[in-house]
C-alpha cells in the first residue's frame, strides 16, 4: 500500500450531497447507484458490526514512466489513429491487485490482534469510497470529485477494509485547489458541471465503460480517440507533477492497450479479446462495447485531418468488415463513422 488512513463510520453529512447528486440524474443509466438507497453513506447498515474502516490508497503510475508523462499522453490524444485506454486499464485489473493486498493486511492484523469481524471493498460495492478517503487523511476531494494528495496527485486507487473493533481516525488534510478550474476547463465534455459536481452522463469515462446503449451523437465528435475511459482532468492538473510511481508490475501495460492502434484493435474477434483481456478491467465491457468505442474512435479519426490516406484506407477497411455486426449499437455506430469518411 502507499498510504494508509483511519475514518469513522458517521457518514450522515454526506448524506445530503448524494441525495442531490442523485435527484439530479447525474448517475445516468449506474441504477446501482441508488439500488442501496443511503446504505452507501452508513458503512454499519452495510456493513453490520462495522465501528471503524480502514482506507487505503495505491499508486498505479507504472516502473518506467518518464517524467514528461502528462505531456506523452496529451499527445497521444491528439493522434487520431492511435487508440487511447486510460492509464489505470493498461494492466492488471486493480480490483484483484488491491483486493489481495487488503486481504493480506486483514491477515496481519489477525495475527496481532486474534481474529476480528471485517469485509473488504475495492470499487465492488457501495461505497462512499472517496468521502472515506478524505476523512481519513488520504487527500481532498478535487473539483473533478477524485481525491487529491499533495504527495502523489490522483494517479492511485482506493480500497477499504471495514473492521468491527475501534481504532484512531487519522485527521483529514486540508484542500489545495484553490482558484485552479483546470480540470474543469479542459473535460472535453465539460462533464464537470460546477465545483465537485459531475454529470456522468457526459463523462468520457461513464460512456466508454458503463453505458451499453448508443452513445449521444452530439458527444460522439468531443470522445476523440478515447476508447476506454479518459484521463483529461487528471492531466491538466497540477498536482499530478507530484504522482508517484508504484513498485508492483501489475501496472505495467499489456500489448495493445498501451500503445494501440484503432483498426489493430478491431481486428481482434471475441476470442482474442477475451484473450488478450484476461484478468483486466477492460474485459468487464464485452466485445461487444469495445467494438463500439473502437468504431467511434475510428469515426473521429476518418473525420479529422491529420490522417494519412494509408491509414484512413485501414480504417474504412476495418469498420467495413463490421457493418453487417450481429449488435444493433454497433452496426449503428459503424455506420456513423463511415458516413464521417
Amino acid at each position: 500500500m502507499s498510504q494508509i488512513g483511519v475514518a469513522g463510520i458517521d457518514l450522515s453529512s454526506a448524506e445530503p450531497g448524494l441525495q442531490a447528486w442523485l435527484a439530479a440524474g447525474f448517475h445516468g443509466s449506474m441504477g446501482y447507484m441508488e439500488s442501496h438507497g443511503m446504505k452507501r453513506a452508513r458503512p454499519a447498515e452495510l456493513v453490520p458490526g462495522t465501528v471503524s474502516v480502514i482506507t487505503a490508497r495505491m499508486d498505479y503510475l507504472p516502473q518506467g514512466t518518464p517524467t514528461d508523462w502528462v505531456e506523452r499522453e496529451t499527445a497521444r490524444g491528439l493522434r487520431p489513429g492511435e487508440a487511447v485506454v486510460s492509464l489505470y486499464a493498461r494492466g492488471r485489473d486493480y480490483h484483484k491487485v488491491l483486493r489481495s493486498r487488503l486481504q493480506k493486511l486483514q491477515d496481519r492484523i489477525a495475527a496481532a490482534i486474534g481474529p476480528f469481524g471485517h469485509r473488504v471493498f475495492t470499487d465492488s460495492a457501495p461505497v462512499l469510497e472517496a468521502e472515506l478517503a478524505t476523512r481519513s487523511g488520504l487527500g481532498w476531494r478535487g473539483k473533478h470529485t477524485l481525491v487529491l494528495s499533495r504527495e502523489a496527485g490522483s494517479m492511485f486507487f482506493l480500497g477499504e477494509l471495514f473492521v468491527d473493533f475501534a481504532l484512531p481516525e487519522t485527521p483529514a488534510v486540508s484542500a489545495h485547489c484553490g482558484q485552479c478550474t483546470a480540470c474543469m476547463d479542459l473535460c472535453p465534455t465539460q462533464a464537470i458541471v460546477g465545483p465537485y459536481k459531475l454529470d456522468a452522463r457526459r463523462c468520457i469515462s461513464y460512456l466508454t465503460i458503463e453505458h451499453a446503449g448508443p452513445i449521444d451523437e452530439a458527444l460522439r465528435p468531443l470522445i476523440g480517440n478515447r476508447i476506454y475511459g479518459c484521463d483529461d482532468c487528471q492531466l491538466a492538473c497540477p498536482w499530478n507533477k507530484f504522482a508517484q510511481l508504484s513498485p508492483l508490475p501489475d501496472w505495467q501495460a499489456r500489448e495493445g492497450l498501451g500503445a494501440g492502434r484503432i483498426a489493430d484493435l478491431m481486428a481482434w474477434n471475441e476470442a482474442e479479446f477475451l484473450r488478450r483481456t484476461e484478468g483486466s478491467a477492460i474485459r468487464r465491457i464485452g466485445h461487444t462495447r469495445w467494438l463500439r468505442n473502437l468504431a467511434l474512435a475510428a469515426g473521429n479519426a476518418l473525420a479529422s485531418k491529420g490522417l494519412e490516406s494509408k491509414e484512413r484506407g485501414v480504417l474504412l477497411k476495418a469498420l467495413q468488415s463490421h457493418a453487417a455486426h450481429s449488435d444493433a449499437v454497433v452496426q449503428e455506430q459503424v455506420a456513423w463513422s463511415l458516413a464521417k469518411a
